[in-house]
């Protein structure tokens, strides 16, 4: 089987490249092809340097995609985006990142599958950013998709031609709408979203970190760990039960921000919580207003795809996988 992950040198990209080195066949078959692209260099780990080609190159430039489907990868991954602050920031780059790169991607798979027989499955990162106020109190199935922002909506016109290309046979698509992931690891980036990672990250290893939102601040959660899971899930998922609708919120968890920091103590104690540095960014906290707060991921839930139940899981979490399971 031949693997291309799209975005791979990002958080989840190399999470999902060292899962699959740990467990060969997790995706379902061995893999005997692995390309891993993104506009940064891709690590690739020692035990998949045999069967992995990385690329340095971007999605969205002229004949790229169409150099990546010649290949005739049985799987895509698409995980390449720039975040929600950049997206909202730059209006011309969102676009050609989030949206233009996207559709010349699909295209150049319906272009393949005109020579001859290739309906490759594509599994697409989308965001529960694709939801835009007013909101129920809590979000269903059945909810509409009516973002506020240019990122979400980036997504969700990626969401119906995901849907419209799947349907017409083109490929066999899934759109998995992430939950804002946190612990994210690293350092902070310019999505709008990294103030819930930050708050808690930073303190754990003994640095100072600002909060530009109040406690009460609500808002829908993963670990990066589920996320990989979710994109794995989808991998081998009989796509036959999701039907036409392609695109599915995912299970997670609803937490204030005081719920990251009592988390935090928990874990820290009160020094790691003295490291929060409360400074409001209007701009941030009218982004946040806009998103969803609260799920019931039913489709999603029923066809197998799991999260975290409580802060404490998400952050043992992080710990484990980024600390060696210690903290400062």
């Amino acid at each position: 089987m031949h693997v291309l992950i799209l975005g791979a040198a990002g958080m989840v990209g190399r999470k999902l490249v060292n899962r699959i080195a740990d467990e060969p066949t997790i995706l379902g078959k061995a893999i005997d092809h692995l390309t891993l692209v993104d506009a940064f260099q891709p690590p690739v780990p020692e035990a998949l340097q045999s069967i992995s080609k990385a690329l340095t190159i971007d999605l969205a430039s002229p004949g790229v995609a169409e150099k990546l489907i010649e290949d005739r990868p049985d799987m895509i991954f698409h995980l390449a985006a720039i975040v929600s602050g950049e997206a909202e920031a730059d209006f011309d780059k969102g676009y050609s990142v989030n949206l233009d790169g996207t559709r010349a991607l699909f295209e150049a798979i319906r272009q393949q599958g005109l020579k001859s027989a290739y309906t490759p499955r594509v599994i697409f990162a989308s965001s529960i950013a694709v939801f835009g106020t007013p909101f129920p109190d809590v979000i269903g199935d059945e909810f509409l998709t009516a973002p506020l922002t240019s990122y979400g909506t980036q997504k969700a016109i990626t969401e119906l031609l995901l849907a419209d290309y799947s349907r017409r046979g083109i490929f066999d698509g899934i759109g998995i709408r992430l939950p804002t992931i946190c612990v994210r690891p690293g350092t902070p980036n310019k999505a709008a979203s990294g103030f819930f990672s930050n708050i808690l990250r930073e303190p754990l290893v003994g640095k100072e970190a600002v909060l530009p939102v109040s406690d009460t601040v609500r808002h829908w959660f993963a670990s990066p760990r589920s996320a990989v899971g979710f994109f794995v899930h989808a991998a081998t998922l009989d796509t036959a039960k999701v039907g036409p609708r392609r695109n599915l919120t995912m299970p997670g968890l609803s937490a204030l921000v005081a719920d990251e920091i009592d988390a935090l103590r928990r874990v820290g104690g009160d020094k790691a919580v003295a490291l929060i540095r409360r400074e409001p960014d209007p701009m941030i906290e009218r982004i946040v207003s806009g998103w969803a707060t609260q799920f019931d991921a039913k489709r999603a839930t029923d066809l197998g795809f799991k999260a975290e139940q409580s802060f404490d899981e998400i952050l043992r979490a992080h710990i484990e996988d980024e600390l060696d399971g210690r903290v400062v």
